[in-house]
């Protein structure tokens, strides 16, 4: 029987990461010089409902009845199944493999529980649609995260630069003007779900406080929004620099994640901030396309480990 594979790019967060949690807006483009990929095997000759998972990017080769049932893998599974109605699974061989790098701001589990979903649903021949995939992977990641956003799984389900809030309906984003960003990754993984909880923290003890800076985020993302619907990128990168402020108020940069923000600056970067969770994983600048190559050098010679160049359109 022949394989079936799916992939999913990974993703970045333009402003908003953290306030969107609090509801506020948000928004995210996909990035596809990274990807998961999830190529499934049917095996007729193994025993009926005998799954077996290799992801060897993270070691693990084990059969499906071996994993517990909220284990990141098994779970996109069997929400898969459960949403297809199934009564067993057929046996079948499941590869995992990324390029995105794990704890790194860029969605890795998400691209992942996407391809996965994708894969197994085409090959049983009912391909799920963009939504179902992201309510599943959303459920997923509330397993994994325990109180995402629900960005992630949005971004990289659509694979289009969207903007979003929680409870709302996704909006696709009219980019009106291609911009370019460089992204700069510090090497240091930083678990979404421990930052998220840091905030919630810092939020309880000092809600006022934390609620200010979420509405002025909030504020920020509206800009931004119709700075991209306008084509206006100068402002957009004056934005980023603003968010970027903020988001050391509530402690989730760091000194390396500053260092590269302030080298891209220096290199002439537009804009320039942490994204994501924060205190490790990657920043972002938005440069002119001609100063991209310059940028990039310049993180690479501030410490960052990868550098990637991408350049956002409209869907």
């Amino acid at each position: 029987m022949p394989a079936y594979y799916a992939t999913a790019p990974g993703k970045i967060i333009l402003v908003g990461e953290h306030a969107v949690v609090y509801g506020r807006a948000a928004i995210a483009v996909p990035v596809f010089q990274v990807r998961a990929k999830a190529v499934i095997n049917f095996e007729p000759r193994s025993a009926p409902g005998k799954v077996t998972l290799r992801a060897p990017d993270i070691g693990l080769e084990s059969t499906l009845a071996d994993l517990p049932e909220n284990h990141p893998l098994a779970a996109v599974i069997w929400k898969c199944a459960s949403a297809m109605n199934l009564s067993h699974i057929p046996a079948c061989t499941i590869q995992i493999t990324s390029s995105i790098p794990i704890a790194g701001g860029m969605g890795s589990g998400a691209a992942v529980s996407v391809a996965v979903l994708r894969a197994f649903s085409a090959s049983l021949g009912h391909p799920l649609s963009d939504e179902q995939v992201s309510q599943l992977a959303y459920e997923v990641e509330v397993i994994h995260h325990g109180t995402p956003s629900g960005i992630d799984n949005s971004v990289i389900s659509y694979a289009k630069p969207v903007y979003f809030e929680k409870e709302k309906k996704i909006e696709i984003l009219a980019v009106k003007q291609p911009f370019t960003l460089v992204i700069g990754d510090t090497g240091l993984q930083s678990p979404t779900a421990i930052v998220v909880s840091d905030v919630c923290q810092a939020w309880e003890k000092a809600g006022d406080q934390f609620e200010h800076l979420f509405d002025a985020i909030g504020t920020i993302a509206a800009s931004a929004r119709k700075a991209i619907e306008q084509g206006a990128i100068d402002s957009l990168g004056a934005l980023m620099n603003e968010n970027h402020a903020l988001l050391g108020k509530m402690n989730v940069s760091s000194p390396m994640l500053d260092k590269l923000v302030e080298a891209a600056r220096s290199a002439g970067a537009l804009g320039s901030k942490l994204s994501g969770a924060g205190r490790g994983g990657n920043m972002i600048a938005l440069v002119s396309p001609d100063s991209s190559q310059v940028v990039a050098e310049a993180l690479t010679k501030a410490g960052a480990k990868r550098t990637i160049i991408t350049e956002i359109r409209a869907a």
